[in-house]
């Protein structure tokens, strides 16, 4: 197994790589048909195996504070993809995915990471094993039929809204969880890559 960099003809595999690895997630159907490409600078990793891309990580990082991270401080990056296909779980590979991008942040002045993760306990003990600090939470809140009726209406005749998804960062995050069936937790954690 190596890690190296991404390049464009891994872009299916990839794909495929997050969407396998996402499945038994509460990310199940964040799925995306192209690979994303960053405005700011990024570093863009895989772990191949046999020519077969078994993890990936993309963190997109600054050059100028405030131009891609959540928290407003020393210079950062945000991971936007980490995944790891099921039958090559616990073997390391996120762990080693992490600590060479952490290098490279390193040799690059970035002074912390940021990670955005939603409540899956596997995924949020992985974090704080590595040092990440829990920062801050808000909600995911997804509807669908009758509830989208609770939160938006269409301004188009005979449009209906059937699907909906929205950002709830208010203080009453009980009764946004008993009033809607889909809400997820979505977690801030942040990596202080240098003292």
């Amino acid at each position: 197994m190596k890690i190296r960099e991404y390049k464009d003809t891994d872009e299916l595999q990839w794909l495929r790589c997050r969407v396998l690895s996402f499945l038994d997630s509460s990310y199940f159907d964040n799925v995306l048909r192209q690979k994303e490409h960053y405005e700011n600078p990024a570093i863009e990793l895989v772990a191949e195996e046999d020519n077969k891309i078994i993890g990936l990580i993309d963190i997109e990082y600054e050059t100028e504070k405030g131009t891609v991270c959540y928290k407003v401080g020393e210079l950062g990056g945000v991971i936007w993809h980490l995944a790891v296909l099921p039958e090559y779980r616990n073997q390391g590979i996120a762990t080693l995915l992490l600590n060479e991008a952490v290098c490279r942040l390193r040799n690059r002045s970035i002074k912390r990471l940021e990670a955005w993760t939603r409540y899956d306990k596997w995924v949020n003990d992985w974090y704080k094993r590595r040092g990440f600090k829990w920062k801050e939470s808000y909600l995911h809140v997804y509807t669908e039929g009758n509830e989208c009726d609770e939160i938006t209406e269409s301004k188009i005749e005979k449009l209906f809204i059937y699907n909906c998804f929205a950002h709830y960062i208010g203080d009453n995050k009980q009764e946004i969880k008993g009033k809607f069936k889909r809400v997820h937790e979505c977690n801030l954690y942040e990596l202080t890559l240098f003292d």
